[in-house]
């Protein structure tokens, strides 16, 4: 019997430039907020009472924001305009 080599598991290197030229290439894709800062522009996007994702329009953010309230209903969702520091609720068009 001969012995057989141990084989060693296949990984998907990819080299650190590939990841790297990823990032950034959606300029409208959301941005994640901190947990300590309190935006300063923009619109963010409020789950009961924490603040999320943070959007360049109002538009974009409430309709995120109608999106995940028809998906779960029983959540607080609202719109945080960062620059007047308001909130607008927002609820299903049945109630």
């Amino acid at each position: 019997m001969s012995k057989a080599k141990p084989t060693t598991p296949q990984r998907n290197d990819m080299s650190p430039d590939a990841k790297k030229s990823d990032v950034g290439q959606d300029p409208k894709k959301p941005v994640n907020l901190r947990a300590n800062a309190m935006p300063t522009d923009g619109f963010v996007l409020s789950v009961d009472g924490k603040l999320k994702t943070q959007f360049e329009t109002e538009a974009d953010a409430t309709a995120a924001a109608e999106k995940l309230k028809q998906a779960y209903p029983v959540i607080q969702v609202s719109v945080y305009d960062a620059i007047k520091r308001v909130y607008t609720p927002v609820e299903l068009a049945g109630k």
